[in-house]
């Protein structure tokens, strides 16, 4: 069945049922979820909507508000409409100290970045205080969007002092893994967790509603000595991971 023939009026608007925009929004989520609508997909534009419907373009544009305003679907400005994926949910242990690129590879997903900025900044006020930097020093700075087969998963900005990562662009996949090579592989972390809601730059890049819930993890990370090798701040979808941590009775 084609989209066109799914959204015949003929087949569920019925005068007296409701408002317009109601039993076209109903239609549109009965599409997404018997499937005739797929995850990732783009919707009509709202003037083709418009005329298989026989409804106004105001009409549509409601319909579309509610799906958009429920996580449905996703707008883009200047690219449309999208019927809304949702990636498999994550399970992510907070015991263990391992890059995205290795967890995606354990879970035999393909990983992929996306470089939003990468090489040598000033640093930042948090970026200071982590990494023990001075105002006057600069920082190595990698900010990344991180994907699971092809789906957008996080938004990752690591900070590293340019003496540990003298080259940000050496690092094309992994950053564990440049900094194994290099002898500067972090054996341990502190990690904060932080609930928020994503702004509408972070939402465009996660593929997801903005205003949708996020988790912020600050991380960081210290060498087999004690000095401090990583301070990062990652930026994961609400809806694709859930963070696990194993606890033991304290005897104290």
């Amino acid at each position: 069945m084609t989209v066109a023939e799914f959204l015949d009026p003929e087949g569920w608007f019925h005068l007296g049922a409701g408002p317009r925009y109601m039993q076209l929004w109903q239609r549109l989520n009965d599409g997404v979820s018997r499937g005739i609508l797929q995850p990732g997909s783009p919707l009509p534009a709202e003037r083709e909507i418009a005329a298989i419907t026989q409804m106004s373009r105001v009409t549509v544009r409601k319909a579309f508000q509610m799906l958009a305003d429920e996580g449905t679907i996703i707008q883009k400005q200047g690219s449309g409409s999208f019927v809304a994926s949702k990636p498999e949910r994550i399970e992510q242990n907070l015991s263990r100290l391992t890059s995205f690129s290795e967890d995606m590879t354990r879970r035999g997903k393909t990983s992929t970045s996306r470089f939003l900025e990468r090489g040598f900044f000033m640093p930042s006020p948090d970026e200071i205080t982590s990494l023990g930097l001075s105002s006057e020093d600069s920082v190595a700075r990698i900010v990344r969007l991180r994907m699971a087969d092809g789906e957008p998963m996080a938004i990752e900005r690591a900070s590293l002092p340019t003496d540990i990562l003298p080259n940000p662009l050496s690092v094309e996949t992994s950053l564990y893994e440049v900094l194994e090579r290099d002898g500067f592989r972090p054996v341990r972390a502190l990690q904060k967790i932080s609930a928020i809601n994503l702004s509408a730059k972070d939402a465009e890049l996660l593929a997801v509603p903005v205003g949708d819930a996020g988790l912020m993890i600050d991380r960081t990370s210290y060498l087999e000595n004690g000095r401090v090798a990583e301070f990062t701040q990652s930026l994961y979808r609400g809806d694709a991971y859930n963070f696990v941590a194993e606890l033991r009775l304290s005897k104290e």
